[in-house]
């Protein structure tokens, strides 16, 4: 899929990778991008700077993604491209407040469930459609540090994998975004990116090279550091192997206590 003469929405496009990404897609000649996040400041310069639309949108409330995709819809036509790219991480374990848990998995899984919800029956009917949705390499691997992390990003690529399984033969595309460390400000404050840095901190723009060529190949996996493809073919073939590898590094990057 090329993105030009397409019309994309890209949530979580107030910073960091969602606006790498509409700021790539407008570049290469997208017809319409709409730009949807709560912070609405920085949302608004973030289109203005574009030529996009702005549209506040709380990712957790079905109502309002539902109402995001039907003021898309009926300002620029049929959505081509929607990426479902807000996120949040939380540090904790099992004991991490129920108010993490519960934002993990209602903005890092239940958005992209409630922009399936509308769109994959709106994509099935017109012929085909093309869901692009924002996980982690830690969605593949793990989290050091942060269970509710890890949990929700496991659960957004096995809903990525479903979908793709489900409704690719009536023209459903789907492709899961996994990075490692990102320079935004869910990395901000920490050295190196952290135990996910170990390959180097991205910049967003180079996620959202590695996006447009990923969606040009149809690729499920876009994974802009390369690196994580071999660290899944290793945790397949001996997952203990892996687990104990995974010991190790927390121990150097993630002491207990």
């Amino acid at each position: 899929m090329r993105v030009a003469g397409r019309h994309v929405v890209v949530t979580g496009a107030a910073g960091g990778i969602g606006a790498a990404l509409a700021r790539r897609f407008a570049a290469e000649g997208a017809a319409a991008v709409v730009c949807a996040d709560v912070d609405e400041a920085s949302l608004r310069r973030v289109a203005a700077g574009i030529g996009a639309t702005a549209v506040v949108c709380d990712v957790r409330d079905a109502g309002a993604v539902a109402a995001l995709v039907e003021s898309a819809e009926a300002q620029h036509g049929p959505i081509d491209l929607f990426c479902s790219n807000a996120g949040v991480a939380i540090p904790g374990g099992p004991d991490a407040p129920e108010e993490a848990w519960r934002a993990s998995i209602e903005i890092n899984v239940m958005a992209h469930v409630h922009a399936a919800r509308v769109l994959v029956p709106r994509m099935i009917e017109r012929g085909g459609g093309y869901l692009l949705q924002t996980a982690s390499a830690a969605g593949l691997l793990t989290q050091l540090g942060s269970a509710p992390y890890s949990v929700s990003k496991h659960a957004a690529v096995a809903f990525a994998e479903w979908l793709a399984i489900t409704y690719g033969d009536r023209g459903l595309k789907v492709s899961v975004l996994a990075p490692q460390a990102v320079r935004t400000a869910m990395t901000a404050g920490v050295p190196g990116g952290g135990v996910a840095g170990v390959d180097g901190m991205l910049e967003p723009d180079d996620v959202a090279e590695a996006v447009v060529r990923g969606l040009e190949a149809e690729s499920f996996l876009i994974l802009p550091h390369p690196q994580v493809l071999e660290y899944f073919r290793r945790k397949a073939a001996d997952y203990d192997r892996w687990i104990r590898g995974m010991q190790r590094l927390q121990q150097r990057f993630a002491p207990p206590g």
